[in-house]
């Protein structure tokens, strides 16, 4: 007999999971609660939903109608935060743009999403000019600025994004649309090949709100996220909407407050003036922030903060707790949209000793509610859940990408067996604990067993903050290969006592893997001071002769490579949030 489905009354109301459903509560409970960008703009909920109104408006005038991409480069800003709703619930499509990305891939990612209208801060109008005339669909240009002088640029602009606002009524209609509407789209980088485009729709992005926030407001004190805080994002919203933060604490209706560019000493000056006490950033931005003079006269004992992007080092971890911040670790990745797991402490863990709670926050985490997550093998079994036993992270999860826009082959490889691949290779212990060692790429397979290519680079755990000499100093020489004579607490060269002998060639194989580990990074490592010398203005340099974009010439010559190679893109680890 099959499942009998509801019945519906004719009048009923299906409540689709729609963006704009998510403004229901703050807008009645916390009309008056601010949202605060620097200390340029302060303003209430009941005026950020008259904005929304106005920049519907706006933007319908510019011609922009259901289906259309609109793309945003900007800083973290209350602008920002109103794209993040009002271009969605117009039905149109929002392109968070990476500004990051050298002009070649911002030009490849503008027409493969086919964006209609761009709104664009100021300070990136010097990269549209030089990519204008590539761009194949754009047919507006919005600029968004602080300053009250229009910028000078030869970039026609149709409006100044205020102005837009200004001349635009507040009350808008935004439609009853299909919840699996496409809402946001945005652009992955990897270490080759061209980005991939994912995207969201309205189901996923509520989904992920309401499962994010059970997730954090369901701890009992440990990294809870309440309705008594003040969020801050230090994570840029075109990386992932900001891990999905802000819709978060938009739901909530607590205060929200915008940095714009990041500077330690702003993003400082703005945790103790507003008095944040939730935010998410890397590991580079919190160690800056903890290197900088500022902290001495900044109280952090209430701030609360998510690390992702990167592995969290133990050395970090304790710095902060020093400072009182309550840290701990996120995981996900652009795929997943992205939070999958939390490093929540559970309540009989408060009496830890201080290395057991440290391991415990710079795990990956436990997974979030309706999110399935296993740790397979080769054959998709899953492993043992003893902390040991490694595989690949698959998920299953109401918010996941469906697939990879226009990319039918690798959207078949992302979901083969019906789960989502995210190429991390992990272990679990037996509190459900996932730990990330590698990704698959990197790891070094012999012998049936899986290697980590951190572990083949004889990888070290950072320096303390302000320790010099630290980490892993060795030259790239040494790269895959263990110091000279060393004997580790396992046994003598690192063996287990009573373990069988490993493939007789694994030194080999390990040396030529870590070659092309080290090709891998050069090449990354070149294209981010590319980037820097970019966002300083500062021009390129040539490549020399005979010399492979992002490498030196001895690992040129090394690899036989010549130059005209194909170079690296930007490596993009799991949004741990990774």
């Amino acid at each position: 007999m099959p499942a009998k489905l509801i019945e519906k009354t004719p009048s009923a109301y299906a409540y689709p999971l729609l963006i704009k459903q998510l403004l229901h509560a703050p807008l009645a409970h916390s009309p008056n609660q601010e949202i605060v960008y620097r200390d340029l703009v302060r303003y209430t909920y009941r005026e950020f939903g008259q904005r929304l109104g106005r920049l519907a408006n706006g933007l319908a005038s510019l011609g922009v109608k259901p289906g259309d991409t609109v793309a945003v480069m900007d800083w973290d800003s209350h602008r920002y935060l109103e794209c993040f709703f009002a271009v969605p619930m117009m039905g149109a499509i929002l392109h968070t743009v990476n500004v990051r990305l050298s002009p070649e891939q911002l030009i490849y990612t503008i027409n493969h999403t086919e964006d209609d209208v761009i709104l664009v801060n100021a300070e990136f109008l010097p990269v549209l000019e030089q990519i204008r005339d590539s761009l194949e669909t754009v047919k507006q240009f919005v600029v968004l600025s602080d300053a009250k002088e229009p910028p000078t640029t030869t970039v026609p602009l149709a409006a100044e994004y205020e102005e837009l606002l200004a001349r635009s009524p507040a009350s808008y209609d935004f439609p009853e649309l299909d919840e699996n509407t496409r809402a946001t789209t945005f652009y992955t980088t990897g270490t080759t090949g061209l980005p991939k485009g994912v995207y969201f729709s309205h189901r996923q992005l509520v989904l992920h709100t309401l499962a994010g926030l059970s997730a954090m407001a369901s701890s009992p004190e440990q990294g809870r996220f309440h309705r008594g805080d003040v969020y801050m994002p230090i994570t840029p919203m075109f990386h992932v909407h900001a891990w999905g933060v802000p819709y978060m604490a938009t739901l909530m209706g607590v205060k929200q407050v915008y940095p714009g560019r990041y500077d330690p000493a702003v993003l400082l000056g703005l945790v103790q003036k507003e008095k944040v006490t939730f935010s998410h950033c890397v590991p580079t931005i919190l160690h800056m922030i903890l290197g900088s003079p500022a902290i001495q006269q900044t109280d952090l004992s209430k701030w609360k903060v998510i690390i992702g992007g990167s592995t969290l080092p133990k050395a970090l971890c304790k710095a902060a707790l020093a400072k009182g911040i309550d840290i701990f670790t996120g995981y996900g990745m652009s795929e997943t949209c992205p939070v999958l797991t939390l490093a929540h402490l559970s309540p009989e863990m408060v009496d830890l000793d201080e290395e057991r709670e440290v391991e415990i926050r710079c795990k990956t985490g436990r997974p979030l509610p309706l999110v399935d997550l296993r740790i397979v093998d080769e054959t998709m079994g899953d492993v043992p859940h003893d902390g040991k036993a490694t595989g690949e992270i698959v998920v299953r999860a109401p918010w996941l990408t469906q697939g990879y826009l226009k990319d039918a082959r690798n959207s078949a490889a992302l979901w083969a067996g019906e789960y989502l691949h995210t190429g991390d290779v992990a272990s679990i212990d037996e509190l459900g604990y996932v730990q990330i060692s590698d990704r698959i790429k990197d790891v070094i397979k012999t012998g049936g067993e899986w290697i980590s290519s951190l572990e083949a680079r004889g990888h070290r755990e950072p320096a303390p903050l302000g320790e010099r000499g630290g980490g892993d100093r060795r030259s790239r020489r040494e790269v895959g290969r263990a110091p000279h004579g060393a004997r580790g607490p396992q046994g003598r060269r690192g063996r287990r006592p009573g373990r069988r002998r490993r493939d007789p060639h694994l030194r080999q194989r390990v040396r030529r893997q870590g070659r092309h580990l080290e090709v891998r990074r050069a090449r990354q490592g070149a294209l981010r001071r590319r980037h820097r010398q970019d966002e300083r203005g500062q021009d390129q340099q040539a490549v020399p002769a005979g010399e492979v974009h992002g490498l030196s010439p001895r690992i040129s010559a090394r690899l036989g490579t010549r130059r005209g190679a194909r170079g690296g893109g930007t490596a993009m680890l799991p949004v741990v949030l990774t």
